[in-house]
């Protein structure tokens, strides 16, 4: 028999793993001293040993490995826990691989310009709101204004509260000059009645939305759209929808450097 210090040598895997392995039952010594309390091992344990950590390095955890070494373990139910560590493992590749496109999209831009990007782009879950909602042909992007207007008098009439968020949903496929497609949207704080003209509705979440964050005048918010767009294709997402300028800070007036704009684009990956 061996003592724990000589099996671990043996092994070349610590005493304090040897121990844990003991208290989860894992690995049992073959003998402990009852007076001095020394574990000991036999070189026989050592097939039991090498299997807990070939499974260990497949990912499995203490707890599965524990389960896995039941030699009644149906066949079909560890077929089952590998298929489910293969999944795990699959999508875990999948997340690095996407992070290392985003890291190599950013190395490809610092290079082209010489310095760190003036924006920064950020994948994130949008949650469904209740807002009502004015969508009209516009013949221009700042006509949207005037929506929020007719909402506002709206609540106003119904004694019905604003929410915070306040945002524009442009449903047109690219940019236009003339007759924009735009939606104004404004949070409600309890109910609303609808109108032929006043939607009431759930505005529906984004599993995956590329954000951006404009500081500034809404006659630069172009810049905001193109650094957006582009990141976008760089980083292997698609577009699959409208996108909406969130108003964080905003006001009625188009040239204001104080304004904080989010603008949002449903995304997948391409």
């Amino acid at each position: 028999m061996l003592k724990i210090g000589d099996f671990s040598k043996l092994s070349l895997v610590s005493v304090k793993a040897l121990r844990l392995y003991d208290q989860l039952g894992l690995l049992k010594p073959v003998d402990v001293d009852n007076f001095t309390g020394y574990r000991y091992y036999s070189a026989e344990q050592l097939p039991r040993l090498n299997r807990i950590l070939a499974l260990k390095d497949l990912g499995f955890s203490l707890e599965q490995i524990a389960k896995l070494l039941n030699e009644n373990l149906p066949s079909a139910e560890i077929r089952g826990m590998l298929r489910l560590k293969q999944a795990e493992l699959q999508r875990l590749v999948e997340k690095e691989q996407a992070r290392l496109l985003r890291v190599e999209a950013r190395l490809k831009q610092i290079e082209q310009e010489n310095s760190m990007p003036n924006y920064e782009v950020v994948i994130k879950k949008v949650k469904s709101i209740k807002v009502a909602s004015i969508r009209e042909i516009l013949p221009d992007y700042p006509s949207v204004g005037r929506l929020y207007d007719e909402l506002l008098t709206y609540f106003k009439q119904q004694g019905v509260k604003e929410g915070t968020y306040c945002a524009a949903i442009w449903h047109d496929p690219g940019y236009k000059e003339l007759d924009v497609d735009g939606e104004a949207v404004i949070s409600i704080e309890g109910e609303l009645p609808k109108t032929e003209r006043i939607r009431v509705y759930e505005l529906p979440r984004f599993e995956k939305a590329a954000s951006i964050v404009h500081h500034g005048s809404y006659n630069t918010i172009n810049q905001a759209y193109a650094a957006l767009v582009s990141w976008i294709e760089a980083n292997g997402y698609q577009i699959i929808g409208p996108n909406r300028e969130v108003y964080i800070t905003g006001g009625n007036y188009q040239d204001n450097e104080s304004y904080i704009t989010e603008v949002l684009f449903p995304v997948t990956q391409a």
